[in-house]
């Protein structure tokens, strides 16, 4: 390292973990690189003017949300995102990206799940690591995030996340375990206790991240997280942000004191030091590789792989030369979630209607907001249509959670209105996350769900809805039939403590365990995790399992039995039916998703190393693979299993 620790003060070395502002790190006077920081992780959110909250935020693209990353199931495409987000943040002079969110989907509604993966802590992890490497590739850092059990964003500040150490590693630090692979130059502790102790002064779990997990980056607190300056950097929290005044003169009283040691300030200045260092050589590495344009072009595609066909009872792809009726104020607007990941746009985002009349040329095509306009008028704008597109958002936000999972009582009653008035109504979600449907899903003739698919998304949801791309996407969370199906829902929580008993049952696994346990009854699932449909049908055979040592592999064929080219994605769980201790039914350990040609097959190769298929025990204290039999199950979604074999290790 250049910088020699020797020639700073103490007020220097302090100053270097307190942060210079919102958005930089201090330069000590000229004296060390300044970093800059920078929200988001599907669009830049970078200040104009200064390093201070507010003022007028520089225009940027707006991908899609990560959610929508997700469910295109297809990690290369993350690794491409990430690269397009490099060259953003390479025009815009920004060091490291505050990104990309894992946190597990613990509760539906929680109102940040937009900016995560999945409920599924490997899938979450996979997509994380590619998603670094794309951006850290191009010479700009990520700070992977929020460590650890952040999975609600009510009472966030204040609230300890309460759970046992299996829960902890299995579920909660496991993502961070996988995507920590891609060395992210920084980690961004969360706001919320673990176990009692803010998590930017808990050593126990800096320790686990150092030492278990492997990483030798910088640390630093999310925004406004660290209550005790002193108690975070004796814990091991490098970086505090954004700078506060009090924080950095009681850091420094104790210092001066003796309660902190010069040796624990050295500890954590070395770190903020070798960041400074890394993103000062990496600068002189960095080149854009693509336009804004690009970008765009790009965006889209994510778009279209990663949206979900959800129902479709015929009604779609709509033929050319339909009359189409399209709802809604998400046909025209980018609709994005709330918080740290808004973009501001320099254009009008792309348009539903103007642009199904481009794939639909001899198509009518008709719009009618909800604001501004009569109810009334919007329902009857679809009578005698061929189809009527139903165009329904709901904002999610950072800072707080959904009371429900159900769309307004106002929008149920339009969905249900106009399916009266035509059969052929298509609903099209513009949601965070996961939507109750209990009052109107049964009425429609297909569900789509955008989630918050970006300034392109609406050119990507006409290519779907007029079948010019055949949708691919499938949910990497469940869609319970009510909120009451959820078991995390009913573990309680308060505004101080959120106790996690639902352990390892988080997500498809519970639902796949409460019905082979015979209590389906209270985990009733619309659409399972993993499932989509598409306009093509497959056929899957030929399982075929090897033992190379390190690894199981998993072969298999998928057959394309329909007229249309379309992709599908082979999902790899395993089950461990006789355990010496409790497992879920099943879990997640691999997946591929390929194009396949009409009439075609394809043959699909899964390597699932043994490592995925260990429990973390706490009577050893460390990660076990059991030996016995594993049934490997092969599906086209968590409950859409259509082949089966046994592994023995």
């Amino acid at each position: 390292m250049k910088y020699d620790l020797k020639k700073f003060t103490l007020e220097e070395k302090v100053r270097l973990v307190a942060g210079k502002d919102t958005w930089h790190t201090d330069d000590l006077d000229g004296k060390v690189y300044k970093v800059k920081v920078s929200d988001g992780p599907v669009g830049l959110r970078t200040p104009n003017l200064g390093g201070e909250w507010g003022g007028k935020t520089i225009p940027a693209v707006a991908f899609p949300s990560t959610q929508v990353l997700a469910q295109s199931w297809t990690p290369a495409l993350a690794y491409k995102t990430g690269e397009l987000l490099a060259d953003e943040c390479i025009e815009r002079n920004v060091d490291v990206l505050l990104a990309p969110g894992i946190n597990v989907k613990r509760l539906p509604q929680c109102g940040r799940n937009f900016e995560y993966v999945s409920e599924d802590p490997y899938l979450s992890g996979i997509f994380g690591r590619e998603y670094i490497k794309g951006v850290q590739d191009h010479h700009v850092g990520t700070s992977l995030k929020h460590y650890c059990a952040n999975n609600q964003e009510n009472s966030r500040l204040s609230q300890s996340s309460e759970l046992d150490e299996r829960t902890l590693r299995e579920i909660y630090t496991y993502n961070f375990k996988i995507a920590l692979e891609a060395k992210p130059w920084t980690v961004m502790s969360s706001y919320n206790a673990v176990n009692g102790l803010k998590v930017s002064q808990h050593k126990k779990l800096n320790d686990m991240l150092r030492e278990d997990l492997g990483f030798d980056g910088l640390i630093m607190s999310d925004w406004g997280a660290v209550d005790n300056h002193v108690a975070s950097v004796k814990s091991g929290l490098d970086l505090e942000m954004p700078y506060k005044k009090e924080n950095m003169e009681a850091l420094l009283a104790a210092v001066q004191s003796g309660e902190v040691t010069e040796e624990e300030l050295d500890a954590r200045c070395i770190k903020v030091l070798e960041l400074c260092e890394k993103c000062e050589n990496e600068k002189k590495l960095q080149k854009i590789s693509t336009t804004v344009d690009e970008r765009r072009k790009a965006a889209q595609r994510v778009a279209e792989e990663g949206i979900v066909l959800l129902k479709n009872n015929g009604v779609l792809p709509i033929g050319d030369g339909k009359s189409v009726s399209v709802i809604g104020e998400g046909a025209t607007k980018n609709i994005s979630g709330g918080g740290s990941s808004r973009v501001v746009l320099d254009r009008d985002a792309a348009k539903l209607p103007d642009e199904l009349r481009a794939c639909l040329p001899a198509s009518e095509i008709s719009h009618v907001e909800f604001y501004g306009g009569k109810i009334s008028r919007c329902i009857n704008n679809a009578y005698g249509k061929d189809v009527s597109v139903v165009c329904v958002d709901q904002i999610d936000s950072e800072g707080i959670d959904r009371d429900s999972i159900r769309l307004s009582s106002r929008l149920e009653e339009v969905i249900i209105e106009t399916a009266r008035l035509n059969p052929n109504t298509v609903v099209v979600l513009y949601c965070g996350s996961v939507i109750d449907m209990t009052a109107w899903g049964d009425k429609v003739a297909a569900i789509v769900t955008a989630g918050y698919p970006g300034e392109r998304g609406n050119a990507a949801i006409a290519k779907i809805l007029s079948g010019k791309v055949n949708p691919s996407g499938k949910t990497t969370e469940t869609y319970p039939e009510t909120l009451d199906d959820c078991l995390a829902n009913h573990c309680l929580r308060d505004f101080c403590h959120s106790i996690y008993s639902d352990g390892l049952l988080v997500g498809y696994r519970w639902y796949d365990t409460a019905k082979y346990m015979g209590k389906e009854n209270e985990a009733r699932v619309r659409y399972p995790f993993g499932y989509g449909l598409s306009y093509s049908s497959f056929e899957y055979s030929g399982l075929k399992l090897a033992d190379n040592g390190d690894n199981i592999l998993v072969e298999f064929d998928v057959k394309n039995v329909s007229d249309i080219d379309g992709k599908e994605c082979a999902q790899v769980y395993y089950r461990k039916p006789v355990s010496s201790v409790f497992r879920p039914y099943k879990e997640l350990c691999g997946f591929e998703k390929k194009l396949i040609k009409s009439g075609k097959s394809e043959h699909y190769t899964i390597t699932v190393p043994k490592e995925y298929l260990a429990y973390y025990s706490t009577a050893t204290d460390k990660w076990e693979i059991e030996k016995g039999d594993y049934e490997i199950l092969v599906g086209a979604s968590c409950e859409d299993i259509r082949l089966m074999g046994k592994a023995n290790i």
